[in-house]
């Protein structure tokens, strides 16, 4: 077994977990390795009944605007049965910067279907922005799922954004089987899982943390409660500092050439 360096007398910054022995930890370890095994039981439970959950059909031949024009709805499943989309939220008119932070997360960590296609199942973006403003925020963004304008049309296609949505074809029949809105749409960000493994988690206000660990969220004025909790991913300064300046943006588009301060990126008008 190496020894851990000799750097002096042990000590534990406020907010650090309290410093033990291994067996120690490991028994601790051991105690909540069977509240995580119950609670993926319970998440396989979740995931049977919503197999089991009824359908309702809906018009495939409904047109969404893509980069080719108008298309069915039938063809976002390129041929496969199954098909999961993401309806991100728009604001017309915005500058890149401007468009919804918690959407641009859920985006960007669909960045590739291959395994989804592999099962068989088909992964597209839907928003209600003009196909014109959509086409410039994918091209600067990098996105490389397809992407449909869905400006006017009613739900399950159209409607309001910020959802999950699933669907399933039977030759040329298409069914709504499940959505999710809200926190259901974790399920799509891998960051949020790993970052719930560490011993600092999110850095949201709303955890709950061990007294004296770090919160990386900040409260903007005129959002009451929880609402007001701006998340570190949501919108960050050129130091990542979490903020609604006028110089912040959704965190992924830091990584876009021309995202910096000076430079407002695409369309002006508020950035909020």
């Amino acid at each position: 077994m190496t020894n851990a360096p000799d750097d002096g007398p042990a000590t534990t910054r406020p907010g650090h977990p309290p410093v033990v022995d291994l067996a120690t930890w490991q028994a601790a370890r051991d105690e909540l390795l069977v509240r995580e095994k119950a609670h993926t039981r319970q998440g396989d439970a979740l995931a049977a009944a919503r197999r089991r959950l009824p359908m309702v059909e809906i018009d495939g031949t409904v047109e969404v605007v893509g980069p080719e024009g108008p298309v069915p709805f039938l063809d976002l499943f390129q041929g496969r049965d199954e098909l999961i989309v993401y309806q991100h939220m728009w604001y017309d008119g915005a500058p890149h910067q401007g468009q919804c932070e918690g959407c641009t997360t859920a985006v960007w960590h669909l960045k590739d279907a291959v395994y989804l296609n592999a099962r068989g199942v088909s992964c597209a973006v839907l928003t209600t922005g003009t196909w014109e403003e959509v086409a410039a925020y994918t091209a600067f963004m990098g996105y490389t799922q397809p992407w449909y304008s869905v400006r006017g049309l009613d739900a399950p296609i159209g409607g309001e954004m910020g959802h999950f949505v699933c669907f399933l074809r039977d030759g040329g029949r298409v069914f709504l089987t499940y959505s999710t809105t809200g926190r259901g749409i974790e399920s799509a960000n891998g960051t949020f899982g790993l970052l719930d493994m560490t011993p600092y988690g999110r850095g949201e206000a709303w955890e709950d943390n061990p007294e004296g660990r770090p919160v990386l969220g900040h409260v903007r004025e005129g959002y009451p409660g929880e609402a007001g909790q701006v998340c570190w991913y949501w919108r960050t300064d050129a130091d990542g500092t979490a903020g609604w300046g006028p110089a912040s943006r959704p965190t992924p588009q830091w990584t876009r050439p021309g995202a910096t301060p000076e430079k407002t990126l695409g369309r002006t008008g508020d950035h909020s």
